[in-house]
């Protein structure tokens, strides 16, 4: 909480549906999520948790509802949503690695081409987030060369 014991909200989901034809799979979901939430999406298989979470970040086009992130509306299609991405991770249920690259290029493409950042940069903030989970030795490994754990770990460290 901040210092005003008011906490920043950071995403307001109001009444979000998506169709896919005669498949209602979100219907009326609304949800205000504030800066510091921890927040569980549970339900049986097929019950619309990835595609609730794929439509939070534009992956997937909701077919009606708002959703503000920081207050703008990021359903708004003339919304810069690859902007507002830059602000966001997920953790894909696939590893998603470009398997003819190395776990070092893996991590450090996102920060050169969305933030800019020089090679030197994001290669050495790589460093750290291998460093911190342990698989700094794997930097010049392939993905096929990885367990599915350290997979997971250099996927959800891509999105850090």
């Amino acid at each position: 909480m901040s210092d005003n014991n008011e906490k920043k909200l950071l995403i307001s989901v109001d009444n979000l549906t998506k169709h896919f034809e005669d498949l209602h799979a979100l219907n009326g979901v609304s949800i205000d999520i504030y800066k510091g939430d921890v927040v569980f999406v549970v339900g049986p298989s097929g019950s619309g948790k990835s595609t609730f979470l794929r439509c939070l970040n534009r992956l997937e086009e909701p077919t009606g509802g708002t959703i503000l992130f920081e207050g703008i509306d990021i359903t708004d299609k003339k919304t810069d949503i690859n902007k507002h991405r830059q602000k966001m991770g997920m953790v894909f249920q696939q590893f998603n690695l470009f398997p003819h690259m190395t776990v070092l290029k893996n991590l450090t493409l996102g920060p050169m081409k969305l933030q800019g950042k020089s090679k030197a940069e994001a290669e050495e903030e790589a460093m750290k987030l291998l460093e911190r989970v342990g698989l700094a030795d794997r930097a010049k490994a392939y993905p096929n060369q990885l367990s599915g754990g350290q997979k997971h770990e250099t996927r959800r460290n891509a999105f850090r």
